[in-house]
């Protein structure tokens, strides 16, 4: 399997530029080894990133990439989905990229439910620029920008998918890598709009401001405060505070897929032209 992957990687432009502990690289390797897992082909494969650590893996991976602008992956993975609905696209965003300056991207990608899948790598802070809270960040947490707690309410980014219209919503972490390894997988081949929320730990500008500090006592935390949804339905929201909830969240097979409707209407609408067309031409 090691080997398997590094054909998917671009080994010359290694040693990457992710930092000792980061969450980033354990998430992008179970992304790679679902591509493997499933069978897709590099040419009928596209990954597209935005701006910010998570994003950086798109320069590493070896398949079809596109590294957009900041926020912007999900409109362009649209772009290249509706160009080519034959190709597989996963978007690699993060919580800064993809809730913060791409949040209006990510709630309309949710509503349209085009078959595109957006795999989240929420380290609660903007690690690449320098340690700013962001979207995800709990209230209390320091930050660059919030030295004296940040105080905002945070994002549940699952919930507001599913409220956005996403058909398939998971959230996994980096400490249990197997599970989320498979909900890649099943937000892959699910038709539809997948959401997955990767919780990953940032030790250098999370860790160095808030407690635990280091990479492995990170993990050990997300471990611990991980919780399937079975049991976490049969707890108070008091119980639930804290708590990372993992799993398949939400998944719906009935709702209708935008590129399947667009279709739809393109066709209606031909036919209709056409019609008009063949009368003028008999008058």
């Amino acid at each position: 399997m090691t080997l398997e992957i590094e054909q998917l990687l671009h080994r010359e432009r290694l040693p990457h530029i992710w930092c000792a502990g980061c969450g980033v690289g354990i998430v992008a390797g179970a992304f790679l080894r679902a591509v493997l897992d499933l069978g897709l082909k590099r040419e009928n494969t596209v990954v597209v990133s935005g701006i910010g650590c998570s994003s950086r893996a798109a320069g590493y991976i070896d398949l079809n990439t596109v590294h957009a602008i900041h926020g912007r992956a999900l409109p362009v993975a649209t772009g290249i989905k509706m160009a080519r609905p034959e190709f597989t696209v996963i978007v690699l965003t993060g919580d800064g990229d993809g809730a913060a300056i791409g949040g209006n991207h990510l709630i309309h990608s949710c509503r349209r439910n085009i078959d595109l899948t957006c795999i989240l790598f929420n380290n609660q802070i903007y690690g690449m620029t320098g340690g700013q809270f962001s979207p995800t960040t709990e209230p209390g947490d320091i930050a660059t920008t919030a030295p004296y707690g940040q105080f905002e309410p945070p994002f549940d980014l699952c919930r507001l998918a599913e409220a956005a219209g996403a058909t398939f919503v998971a959230r996994g972490t980096a400490a249990n890598i197997r599970q989320t390894e498979k909900l890649i997988k099943q937000g892959i081949q699910h038709c539809g709009f997948s959401f997955i929320e990767a919780v990953v730990p940032c030790p250098t500008e999370y860790g160095r401001r808030n407690k635990p500090a280091k990479a492995v006592d990170m993990l050990e935390a997300e471990r611990a405060r991980s919780i399937s949804k079975t049991k976490a339905a049969r707890l108070s929201p008091e119980e639930l505070r804290d708590k990372i909830v993992t799993g398949v969240l939400y998944e719906d097979t009935q709702k209708p897929e935008f590129q399947r409707t667009y279709a739809e209407v393109s066709a209606g609408v031909r036919a209709q032209v056409g019609r008009r067309f063949a009368e003028e031409d008999e008058k």
